[in-house]
């Protein structure tokens, strides 16, 4: 008896890293460049370590929220889409044949094979072919509204919580080098690791996220420099 073979394809975990990249991305840029902008005005260490907690919590209330109202109004969307597809289902089920059968002349079958398929996947689930094949909608890309908001909110506490570390570790003196330089290694490794599970080639990835990372610490130095020591 033959080995049923499932391939892995990326596109089943682009929703995920999606949000698990740009959520720790958010988070190590976000902060950082709060704690150097806090450091260059010359704010104390406790308040620099204080704008990095109050960062870290912020940032990843907004990414849940944000990112829960975004993928809730996708899933509404679609069960919207189904609700009518069923409606329509149970009104005409010959011209939703029709409608599938020319789905599938239109991606190459001859007419008579695609009314064929077309009758076999409705008799076994009509909801589920016309989901997939006329809406788009597919089990594992569906919008699910609260995985994205715990991954958006977990991966920038996390990605936050490293600039942060470093700010509570690294000497006065020397703590907006030591954040600045921690947070663009980190970068360039999330930058790398994204592009290898993404496919994308290694070095632009890492290249990108890098810069602008960077040009986001600087602006925001620049500015807490250029204002001075706050109150």
């Amino acid at each position: 008896m033959a080995r049923r073979h499932r391939e892995q394809h990326r596109g089943e975990t682009i929703g995920w890293l999606r949000a698990a990249v740009l959520g720790a991305n958010d988070g190590i840029v976000s902060t950082a460049s709060l704690v150097l902008g806090v450091a260059a005005a010359g704010t104390g260490h406790a308040g620099i370590v204080t704008a990095g907690l109050a960062s870290l919590v912020a940032g990843a209330m907004s990414m849940a929220a944000g990112e829960y109202v975004s993928v809730h109004s996708q899933a509404d969307t679609e069960a919207a889409d189904l609700a009518r597809e069923r409606t329509e289902l149970k009104r005409d089920t010959v011209a939703e044949h029709r409608e599938l059968a020319a789905i599938y002349v239109g991606r190459g079958l001859d007419p008579a094979l695609a009314r064929q398929v077309a009758e076999q996947l409705m008799a076994h689930d009509a909801i589920g072919a016309h989901a997939r094949d006329e809406l788009g909608i597919t089990e594992t890309l569906r919008a699910r509204p609260l995985q994205a908001a715990a991954a958006s909110a977990a991966s920038f506490a996390v990605g936050s919580a490293l600039p942060l570390l470093v700010a509570l570790t690294a000497p006065v003196a020397s703590l907006a080098y030591a954040v600045a330089a921690a947070s663009l290694l980190f970068l360039a490794v999330l930058g790398a690791l994204s592009a290898h599970v993404g496919g994308a080639p290694i070095a632009t990835g890492t290249i990108r996220v890098t810069v602008w990372g960077a040009l986001a610490m600087g602006i925001t130095a620049g500015i807490g420099a250029l204002f001075g020591p706050l109150g």
